[in-house]
């Protein structure tokens, strides 16, 4: 894994860097299947930081572009009143899964997150015990359940939603990259 260039692999492993805070067994079988260690998911999320904060930094569009090539599909999506492009990569580690970007006219990146695939079946949520961490993203949960209402994450790329289940009983979730990790 420790090759000069950073691409897709260790990307995935700045993924799961952020995710092991919160599952870390998944995480270990995830590295796991990357053939990866853990000085391997270290060394990676630490070259992910250092492009972040280069002095010679390229826009988060094209540093996408560079460290995983070109998108698997491009999008023209209209969220409100603001048109943006939708760029999708393919995730090796959840194949049902895109890693979007959702950037301005000009390539200024709005957010960036998992999310399912075109074409892929997600799961039916319908009780608490659907909500099982990896198996659903942000969207998925916020299209599901009642009176959702977005939370401010615990770090960046988290994100909170508060929603209600059915039969009234109120919940929080946490997710990380877009993919639910935890309900609090």
């Amino acid at each position: 894994m420790n090759s000069s260039a950073f691409g897709p692999s260790d990307f995935q492993l700045v993924l799961l860097r952020r995710m092991a805070d919160h599952q870390p067994e998944l995480v270990e079988d995830a590295r796991h299947r990357l053939g990866a260690s853990i000085a391997d998911m270290r060394e990676a999320n630490r070259r992910w930081q250092a492009i972040l904060r280069s002095p010679r930094a390229r826009g988060a569009l094209s540093r996408y572009r560079s460290v995983l090539g070109e998108p698997e599909s491009t999008a023209r999506r209209r969220i409100g009143d603001l048109e943006c492009d939708a760029l999708l990569w393919p995730v090796p580690l959840w194949p049902d899964l895109r890693f979007e970007v959702l950037a301005a006219p000009g390539g200024a990146v709005w957010n960036e997150w998992l999310v399912r695939a075109p074409g892929a079946r997600g799961p039916e949520l319908r009780t608490e015990e659907d909500l099982r961490p990896w198996s659903c993203t942000v969207d998925e949960v916020a299209t599901a359940f009642a009176l959702v209402r977005p939370m401010e994450g615990t770090a960046p790329t988290r994100w909170g939603l508060a929603f209600t289940l059915p039969g009234g009983k109120p919940c929080t979730a946490e997710f990380t990259w877009g993919l639910l990790q935890r309900l609090m």
